[in-house]
């Protein structure tokens, strides 16, 4: 008996990278190799030298195919065993294990737009659709667009063995959220990813189209953002810890540092309103969904727990957004406990 597994990866295309996939059919009790891709394809190499390699990091079942088959989700090397260039999770792995004693946990939401032909899912030909307002956690088919795959993509991550914590509508028609995690930053980010895919995937077969795009549609409409919830083990004991935190990624240069970083099309988003705070101004504050950082106002009433970074695009990478938190907040945490 023979067996399925999905390879996926994330390629080269700038400036936001996109998700590829391709098939290896492999006997039954052997894992999953290493193998080899053209790079020249992905933006990852020259055709006068196009071999990569993809690396075999995490693996889960696939829900689609059923069986024993599985996805692979891969880091991207060069043939002399080197990271590519836009393997993104190897320098997250440094970072990660480098402030491991934190014990850092992530919980991610990501925002994501239906878009069927060219106009997201709801809005009508030639025309917009109703203010925002009645659509976030709606229900009701004058509301809700996209359910049934919504549905069926949660049906999907949890087969598949993904921290999916859960699900709900946003505020602008055929715009819908997920969240991944508490889990550590390289699992939060290898299923944040294969989460995605699966998105991506189950839209295929209701032939639509899923976007990451920050703001999908112009005009006074929310655009789609990854807030970035975290914490350490210190944080979650402490509420001084929680507040340096905040504190750390409002300091010199790194908010900055982290909104370059943040996606592409941050600007539209963070405008100061729908939400948001400016891009260029830093913020934190408790309850305050117009702030860069909020701390939820249950974190302020225990006096410990985790802060939630509101600048992250939906199309951020979640190895890159991560890699910044831990090592910002880390290193400012560490330096705490040393004074």
């Amino acid at each position: 008996m023979r067996y399925k597994a999905e390879y996926i990866w994330i390629d080269g295309t700038r400036p936001t990278a996109k998700l590829r996939s391709k098939t290896k059919i492999l006997t039954d009790g052997a894992e999953p190799p290493i193998w080899g891709f053209d790079g020249s394809s992905t933006n990852q190499a020259q055709g006068h030298a196009s071999d990569r390699v993809l690396k075999p990091v995490a693996s889960f079942p696939d829900p689609i195919r059923g069986g024993r088959d599985v996805l692979v989700m891969c880091e991207v090397y060069n043939t002399d065993d080197t990271p590519h260039e836009s393997n993104t999770r190897a320098a997250l792995r440094e970072v990660a294990d480098k402030h491991a004693s934190q014990e850092s946990l992530f919980g991610i939401e990501q925002e994501y737009t239906f878009f069927q032909g060219s106009r997201p899912l709801g809005f009508p030909d030639g025309g917009y659709p109703a203010p925002q307002g009645g659509y976030y956690c709606g229900v009701g088919a004058d509301e809700i667009c996209g359910r049934p795959v919504v549905e069926k993509h949660l049906e999907y991550c949890l087969a598949a063995g993904l921290a999916i914590s859960g699900i709900n509508a946003e505020v602008m028609p055929g715009q819908w959220e997920f969240q991944v995690g508490p889990l550590g930053p390289l699992d939060v980010a290898d299923q944040l990813w294969v989460a995605r895919w699966l998105l991506y995937r189950t839209a295929e077969d209701f032939g639509l189209s899923a976007t990451l795009d920050p703001k999908p549609a112009k005009g006074d409409w929310n655009g789609a953002g990854a807030h970035t919830n975290f914490s350490t083990k210190r944080m979650r004991e402490n509420y001084d810890a929680v507040i340096e935190a905040a504190e750390a990624l409002g300091r010199d240069d790194k908010p900055m540092e982290h909104i370059k970083s943040y996606g592409m099309g941050v600007e539209a988003r963070l405008t100061g309103a729908h939400e948001t705070a400016p891009w260029n101004e830093y913020s934190y504050g408790v309850s305050n969904r117009g702030a860069s950082v909020r701390i939820p106002w249950q974190v302020e009433a225990e006096k410990k727990g985790y802060i939630e970074d509101r600048r992250p695009n939906a199309n951020v990478d979640p190895y890159v957004v991560t890699r910044l938190i831990v090592d910002t907040c880390g290193r400012a945490l560490e330096k705490a406990d040393l004074a």
